[in-house]
């Protein structure tokens, strides 16, 4: 079933480049202030969100406002959490010239086809004829931006990832909470000796296992690695990708992650971690409520704490450069961009920064304060602070920026790589290959 869904990906593509041939929205990409009656109706959104989560909680709830002074109005969320299912979804409505008034897409180069052919209004553009732009974050733009800088998708998240440990089982084991990435596979070794789990990890989704092999590189070499390596460009058998690779056997050879891992999901990680069972845990701030309040077993909860992506020696990147995603953006299909979209994105992007932080999430935004609450641990404050001292550098994840079928083969070998089944020459040599073969059909 993987494979047809990264087949269709490349064919999207292709049928999309097909498409472009018959002409592309009825407005211009950066006509962002369309004139006319705002005449209301029911548009829509194809989202890939969780349908109980805080986006479409309060999205719903500013449609709803919306509607009480423009009656004719609603917002149709067409939601579908599933990613890979929610890709073949989106591509195929794409080709088809089909796509709903808004829609989200990550910064894959399938949505920088749309883009450039005009199908996406820009959002840079539009945020700041808003008046919103400069309350963004940063960061959370930069997430959402194509490799030559511009931006097409708006953020409704903010996420910073930390290493979560256990004070209590590192002093155990006799061990220091490790200072550079290179102190970690002696570190397990020695938390294994001492008879617990030395990381928790959802090995079942696989994105979190391909997390780890962009760290070493990351500190290696920036965020330039990844840009060349996802082009072939550069090769994992270059210094920072054999960094990465010999890292990720060395920790395998340690037995860093829990026995079993590559069949054990998300809550088993978590049920591992925060039952005192395993001494880390690499994991964003979407999980605070879990981490870091009283919900948090009493016996766990003080001996807990985190802490930015350790560096190396001859970083390039620094302890506050990380993971810090935006999560998948919102974008605008310039085909219905009216009047009425025009309005309505207006009334809810000046709304949904304060009713999201009041949910305790950090804002896309920096002009308001996220809500601490009422049975936070001091974690939950020193957490959101970090949010204020982020560096220039953004660690990207690789499932966002690799091509389908690279990332798919890459997931697959790291697991094998990490359990011992091949050798890192073996590793680098597979993933060199493959992307040979499919990053240049990709990336046009």
């Amino acid at each position: 079933m993987k494979k047809l869904i990264r087949t269709a990906a490349v064919a999207a593509i292709a049928a999309l480049s097909l498409a472009a041939c018959g002409g592309g929205g009825a407005a211009s990409p950066t006509n962002v202030s369309p004139t006319g009656e705002i005449k209301p109706r029911e548009i829509s959104w194809l989202l890939s969100r969780p349908a109980d989560g805080a986006v479409i909680n309060i999205m719903k709830k500013i449609a709803d406002d919306y509607a009480k002074d423009h009656p004719g109005f609603s917002l149709n969320l067409i939601t579908t959490p599933d990613r890979p299912s929610y890709i073949q979804k989106l591509e195929t409505l794409a080709a088809a010239n089909k796509l709903p008034e808004l829609f989200d897409t990550d910064a894959t180069p399938f949505a920088q086809q749309l883009a450039k052919q005009g199908k996406m209004v820009d959002a840079e553009k539009l945020l700041k004829d808003l008046g919103v732009y400069d309350n963004y974050r940063p960061n959370a733009l930069n997430y959402q931006r194509f490799d030559d800088g511009s931006l097409y998708m708006v953020p409704f998240q903010f996420e910073l990832e930390f290493i979560w440990y256990n004070k209590a089982l590192l002093q155990q084991a006799g061990v220091s909470v490790p200072k550079s990435l290179d102190d970690i596979p002696a570190m397990c070794t020695a938390l294994r000796n001492a008879g617990t789990t030395p990381i928790a990890i959802d090995g079942q989704d696989q994105w979190p296992l391909e997390r780890y092999v962009a760290y070493q590189a990351f500190r290696e070499a920036g965020s330039d690695f990844l840009q060349k390596l996802k082009k072939g460009e550069a090769k994992f058998s270059d210094p920072a990708g054999k960094k990465a690779v010999d890292w990720m056997a060395a920790l395998g050879k340690a037995k860093c992650f829990q026995d079993g891992f590559s069949s054990q999901g998300y809550s088993d990680a978590q049920n591992q971690f925060t039952s005192g069972k395993a001494a880390m845990y690499n994991i964003g701030t979407w999980e605070l409520p879990s981490l870091a309040t009283d919900k948090l077993d009493p016996a766990v909860r003080d001996n807990i704490d985190f802490m930015t992506l350790p560096t190396t020696q001859g970083s390039v990147t620094t302890a506050n450069e990380y993971v810090s995603p935006s999560g998948i953006g919102m974008a605008v299909n310039t085909k219905t961009y009216d009047p009425l979209v025009s309005d309505f994105l207006k009334f809810a992007l000046t709304k949904y920064p304060a009713e999201y932080a009041a949910t305790g999430a950090l804002s896309p935004t920096t002009d308001v304060k996220t809500a601490t609450p009422a049975n936070a641990t001091p974690l939950y404050t020193k957490a959101l602070g970090a949010a204020s001292d982020l560096g220039d550098q953004q660690a990207m994840p690789w499932d966002t920026q690799l091509d389908p079928t690279t990332d798919s083969r890459l997931k697959q070998e790291l697991v094998l790589l990490v359990q011992g089944n091949i050798t890192p020459e073996q590793f680098t040599s597979t993933m060199d290959s493959t992307i040979a073969q499919n990053a240049p059909k990709f990336f046009k």
